[in-house]
């Protein structure tokens, strides 16, 4: 069985994610979509909220396993037998970044990358910006999927209430 994971924070998962995601269920029996979790950072979202976005996302394929984990993500391809990561490249400066680590990784584990060029539309693409541009009230709703547009609209309503009341 071919198996690989699509690992990242995914706070909030977009269109982009999606498309490196939906690519790599057709070249894999398995795919697993690993949230990456990072003690230093404060995500929008909880994990838990992360994980259930992304399997509404997600329930149409077949093939996805949603899953979280904190530590090395070789670790979690060793523990579930993962011999490829996959991952994708808006930019030639997402390169530069992603070779170091996947030469990493596989120094540690010799789990291999794979990178999947981003579809074009989706080039400029990043969780932190269309966190920055809804907040400041900008149109994102193109960029991401229906359910995770409203959630995303809901929180950033739920922060500045509790910051215009605190």
């Amino acid at each position: 069985m071919r198996r690989a994971v699509c690992p990242g924070s995914f706070d909030p998962i977009t269109n982009g994610h999606l498309d490196i995601i939906g690519r790599a269920s057709r070249l894999y029996d398995v795919v697993h979509v690993a949230v990456m979790i990072n003690q230093s950072k404060k995500g929008l979202f909880s994990v838990e909220e992360r994980i259930g976005l992304i399997r509404d996302v997600t329930a149409d394929y077949e093939n996805i396993v949603v899953e979280s984990h904190h530590g090395l993500l070789v670790d979690f391809c060793k523990d579930r037998d993962i011999p490829a990561i996959v991952k994708g490249l808006r930019a030639v400066s997402d390169f530069d970044y992603e070779l170091q680590m996947a030469q990493m990784n596989n120094g540690l584990s010799g789990v291999e990358t794979l990178f999947i060029p981003t579809n074009p539309t989706y080039s400029f693409l990043s969780s932190s910006l269309v966190k920055e541009v809804a907040a400041w009230g900008g149109d994102v709703s193109h960029l991401l999927p229906e359910i995770v547009h409203t959630a995303l609209t809901e929180r950033l309503a739920e922060n500045k209430s509790a910051t215009q009341d605190g």
